[in-house]
């Protein structure tokens, strides 16, 4: 399982530098590798796809300490470990989707007093959770974490746009192994089809649009 000793190595072992022993050495590497962590690093990748890993369900009630002006009626706090949202629905199992609501700053803003939010988490038991991160994704981590370090390094000579395109490939491959885990999801339904399908009444109905 990936440790940030392992992901250190990972990046060092990309660009041909001497591993680490331990997470205390005085070494140049060592230092501006915390350097580049300490920049957020685990919130930037878990920002860069919609990590089933990190994915996190939340039922959210409307904040009485927010009152919006004009528009949507309900302001909602985001949660502090929100990084990304990946879906808001009306209902618990996501068959309803949500599509009118405004995303701002801290705050979503709908019509309805309590939504269903899925979104990716930098929790420590989600997405900063080392022992939870597939293989492709700690190796996209280590290649981002290289890529980040090398033009800190005094007397490395890499190409960056070849460092750069590694890691990418390897984001591409993270979220394409990522997107096979997905359940399949559905498209929402118009307002005409939904209510002839029951959906006024309360019905959810059967849909069969698929995407995803």
């Amino acid at each position: 399982m990936p440790s940030k000793l392992s992901l250190y190595n990972g990046a060092l072992n990309v660009l041909g530098e001497r591993r680490l022993a331990n997470l205390t050495e005085d070494t140049e590497a060592r230092y501006e590798l915390d350097e580049v962590w300490d920049n957020d690093f685990i919130d930037r990748v878990l920002q860069m796809g919609q990590w089933n890993f990190a994915a996190r369900t939340v039922e959210l009630i409307y904040s009485p300490s927010i009152s919006p002006t004009f528009g949507y009626q309900f302001g909602f706090d985001k949660p502090t470990d929100h990084i990304r949202t990946l879906m808001v629905a009306y209902d618990e199992y996501f068959s309803q989707p949500l599509t009118q609501y405004s995303d701002e700053a801290q705050w979503w803003f709908a019509d309805v007093e309590t939504i269903y939010v899925q979104y990716v988490s930098n929790d420590a038991q989600y997405g900063s959770d080392l022992t939870l991160w597939p293989h492709n994704f700690t190796e996209m981590s280590e290649h981002y974490l290289a890529f980040k370090l090398a033009p800190r390094l005094t007397g490395l000579a890499l190409d960056s746009n070849e460092l750069e395109a590694k890691w990418k490939r390897w984001l591409t491959d993270s979220k394409a192994t990522d997107a096979m885990e997905s359940p399949a999801r559905f498209l929402p339904e118009g307002s005409w089809a939904g209510s002839r399908r029951g959906w006024r009444n309360g019905e959810r109905g059967n849909r069969n649009k698929l995407i995803g």
